[in-house]
């Protein structure tokens, strides 16, 4: 009997990347830094290993470390940049007509590659540099993006109202939230414990079993309805892929199209600064004067994922008092606020306290998605989120490359420089929603319109 609930896959997916980033970015740190100085850290210290005193000689060498971690991150995210474009965008758009099981699984498969090739990496002791041949060979096969794009539009398919639209998807991020929360909070004493080895065997396997749950489990009705067409020769798929893309733009009225955009413009530019900072939280906590060691840095994961939940909590109490556009603003403006706070924490109460306006940053997200969602058909969902994910998997990577390159280049002069270029930027996404408003949204009247306009079928007649 298959199953028609996706939420177990993203639960599994999750976990297997929230435990990854952190895990990656310790053993990478560990690795420079004892390469550089032939001195190994502790794993049963208590504290971290991190000079505060500025004119120590050592102090320098702590930034230099800093400076080449998060310059060898940005080479990583460069590596998955192209296959991780082509991959997303076919395999998500494909999803229309040949269903939503295939991106999950050639993800998956990426994952399970990946995950291996890091234990293996830890267990003989490889130059870590040949981290960059996993993180290829996951955008290869479609990274997380494309699997949480998958799983939307598998959502989408769903739900026929618009609010149910709206609930299902903040109900992904809640789960994304718990996961990630949990796991995060568990890195530390993961690689206390268990050590790297270990901790990446333990991914691999919870991505095994997800694969086995996709492949043999998860029912995909988008492909059962879709079995009638007509076999196409590769080119003529690919064809028809750009083809239904431009049609998706093409087939939709002046006001349509204006709010289809304008909302993909929003969406990527905020996913632009959150994503982009999202990597140097872990640098700037490992860094003076606040020198927190995997313990710490795990509780400070768990803080920043439990945005997942208020997010979810937020939307499901401020859907009944106000529009999408309304609660989108809201995050935004909160996560300004905690990004200008961050860039002031000096100590490790305030790096805590600077969570706290952090507590809607992923609402933006989860409501914009919907929002776009219900503007256009049925049929393009696919295609929808094949552009998203496009859009996201190009934003991100350039984000994360472009901020690793500015911090590691101000990272001497004022760490938090990064938080409140991040802030300042903010105000794009926040002002592209203030012209929405003013000048097309109209919640719930999209429906209507889309009803009223030519199917794409109708178009080609």
């Amino acid at each position: 009997m298959k199953i028609l609930f996706v939420e177990p896959a993203i639960f599994l997916n999750a976990f297997a990347l929230a435990l990854t980033s952190p895990l990656t970015t310790q053993y990478v740190y560990r690795r420079i830094w004892e390469e550089t100085s032939n001195y190994s850290f502790s794993f049963d210290s208590n504290i971290s290993e991190c000079e505060k005193n500025k004119s120590s000689p050592f102090f320098a060498f702590q930034e230099e470390v800093q400076r080449k971690a998060s310059l060898f991150s940005l080479q990583m995210d460069l590596s998955g940049l192209i296959p991780g474009l082509v991959s997303t965008f076919i395999l998500l758009s494909n999803s229309d007509h040949y269903g939503r099981k295939l991106p999950m699984i050639l993800s998956s498969v990426g994952g399970l590659a990946t995950s291996i090739w890091l234990c293996l990496l830890c267990y003989f002791a490889f130059p870590f540099q040949l981290l960059i041949a996993s993180t290829f060979i996951g955008a290869f096969c479609g990274n997380f993006t494309t699997f949480f794009g998958a799983s939307l539009a598998y959502i989408v398919d769903q739900c026929k109202e618009h609010k149910q639209k709206t609930i299902r998807i903040a109900i992904v991020d809640f789960i994304l939230g718990v996961v990630t929360g949990l796991t995060g909070l568990s890195s530390g004493y993961f690689i206390r414990e268990l050590g790297f080895v270990w901790s990446f065997f333990i991914i691999a396997m919870a991505v095994a079993v997800n694969l086995i749950y996709i492949s043999f489990f998860l029912s995909d009705p988008m492909k059962e309805s879709s079995s009638q067409n007509v076999t196409m020769s590769c080119g003529e798929s690919f064809k028809n892929l750009f083809y239904r893309t431009y049609m998706l733009f093409k087939n939709a009225s002046g006001t349509r199209r204006s709010v289809l955009c304008l909302l993909l413009f929003t969406v990527i530019t905020y996913y632009f600064m959150v994503i982009g900072t999202a990597p140097i939280f872990i640098l700037y906590e490992l860094n003076s004067p606040l020198c927190w060691n995997e313990v710490f840095v795990g509780y400070g994961s768990a803080l920043g994922s439990a945005t997942f939940l208020t997010s979810f909590l937020g939307i499901w109490f401020f859907s009944y008092c106000m529009e999408d556009i309304h609660m989108a603003f809201i995050g935004i403006v909160t996560t300004m606020a905690g990004m200008t706070i961050t860039a002031f924490a000096r100590t490790t109460l305030m790096m805590f306290l600077a969570r706290v306006p952090f507590l809607f940053v992923i609402l933006p997200l989860s409501v914009l998605r919907s929002m776009l969602s219900k503007v256009v058909r049925s049929t393009e969902q696919g295609t929808l989120f094949a552009c998203i994910a496009f859009l996201e998997t190009l934003g991100g990577v350039a984000a994360v490359s472009i901020f690793n390159g500015i911090y590691s280049a101000t990272v001497a002069w004022y760490p938090g420089f990064i938080f409140l270029l991040s802030a300042g930027l903010l105000l794009i996404p926040a002002i592209s929603l203030c012209v929405i408003k003013c000048t097309s949204w109209n919640e719930g009247s999209y429906g209507l319109l889309i009803q009223e306009e030519p199917s794409e079928d109708a178009s080609d007649g």
